[in-house]
């Protein structure tokens, strides 16, 4: 049996998926609510246990998605800036939802950065 991955899947949620799928990019979406415009080294202190080639990754996915902007300052030193774009900011009732459900689900023992 040939498996199919979630690009060929007709299913909107698996669509969904093949966009931000993994815990990272629905993390970093909604550090850039929470703050607006951030830096790459502010996204890497509020998100401490990713990498940097991770961060880096998941920051050029979202960013060829169009799901955030990338403003990059020719200075020195180098400034880049990210931030959400039009369609980027169409999840966030999805992300308000998605924490709502956290605040009232997790155990009182559990931290969440």
């Amino acid at each position: 049996m040939k498996q199919r991955s979630l690009n060929q899947c007709e299913c909107s949620v698996a669509y969904t998926l093949s966009i931000v799928g993994g815990k990272w990019k629905w993390l970093i979406l909604f550090k850039l609510f929470q703050n607006g415009v951030l830096r790459y080294g502010e996204i890497k202190k509020h998100i401490p246990p990713i990498t940097h080639k991770m961060l880096s990754q998941q920051l050029k996915e979202l960013e060829t998605e169009q799901l955030i902007n990338r403003k990059e300052y020719h200075q020195i030193p180098p400034k880049v800036e990210y931030s959400l774009t039009e369609r980027g900011e169409t999840l966030i009732p999805i992300l308000q939802l998605m924490s709502e459900w956290g605040i009232k689900n997790k155990p009182e023992s559990t931290a969440i950065h």
